[in-house]
């Protein structure tokens, strides 16, 4: 299958007219005329998910963090950038990245959904017209009401991570949640405004999280990579419905900070 085709798929699904003007997603390295029958799915493009798309012959890398933001001067192995970019050329491996499109249009119904959120709606609102509005994470109710000590425990089982950091009493009962992958502290007045009692999210500074409780939000962080690594196995979960004949490899990829 031509990368082209590929990419007109992944179109379909998460439209480029959802992503945040500072955003840089879509196709970053490659040919759209390049054959492409092996592609490996990752959330970063590090050297190392680099060195794993050559070892397992990918043609085409899918990340959803784009590994380049901003505009490149010039392409030598004197930077970290650079060399990776002269990497994927030397191999021919192209790289297309589905950031801040698809945490709008996949992300966070994805997300929702391992909950099992009920009466959704969009936490952070990015893009509406005259018939539609959506945008980053999800307000919900839980099936239940549950402690905070026993959703913590339920969100390490769903994203499948090793801990969380609570913000909030443990026996504190809650039952309305917002939840965002990645990086949400942006969005922690749009949960408080929304009526939200807890927030699920990642990357929140001690003051952050100090602000909020005292407006009565707890938030369980989750980290950055905890819930967004959902991407892997939900673009596996497409290409096999939707791009049939195409190889796909999840990459090993893993959280780069470590509970010692």
């Amino acid at each position: 299958m031509l990368c082209r085709e590929i990419l007109e798929k992944l179109e379909q699904l998460s439209p480029s007219s959802f992503a945040m003007d500072w955003d840089n997603s879509g196709f970053l390295v490659g040919d759209k005329s390049a054959q492409v029958s092996r592609v490996l799915i990752a959330v970063d493009a590090t050297k190392e998910v680099i060195e794993e798309a050559i070892q397992k012959r990918a043609d085409l890398i899918l990340t959803h963090h784009p590994m380049i933001f901003t505009p490149v001067k010039r392409v030598t192995t004197d930077d970290v950038l650079g060399e990776k970019i002269l990497l994927l050329a030397k191999h021919r491996i192209g790289l297309v990245a589905m950031h801040t499109n698809f945490d709008v249009i996949g992300m966070a119904d994805a997300v929702a959904d391992e909950l099992s959120l009920r009466k959704r709606s969009v936490l952070d609102v990015t893009y509406e017209d005259d018939i539609s509005k959506d945008g980053l994470g999800r307000v919900g109710m839980l099936p239940r009401e549950v402690s905070l000590k026993e959703l913590s425990e339920t969100v390490k089982i769903k994203f499948d991570i090793p801990n969380v950091v609570l913000y909030g009493e443990p026996d504190r009962i809650v039952d309305k949640v917002a939840i965002c992958g990645g990086s949400g502290s942006s969005a922690i007045g749009k949960a408080i405004q929304a009526g939200c009692q807890v927030y699920i999210t990642g990357d929140i500074t001690y003051h952050k999280a100090l602000d909020a409780l005292e407006e009565g939000l707890a938030i369980i962080d989750a980290g950055h990579f905890g819930i967004e690594k959902i991407f892997i196995p939900y673009m596996r979960d497409f290409f096999e419905k939707e791009l049939k004949g195409i190889t796909v490899i999840c990459s090993e990829q893993k959280d780069i900070g470590t509970v010692i």
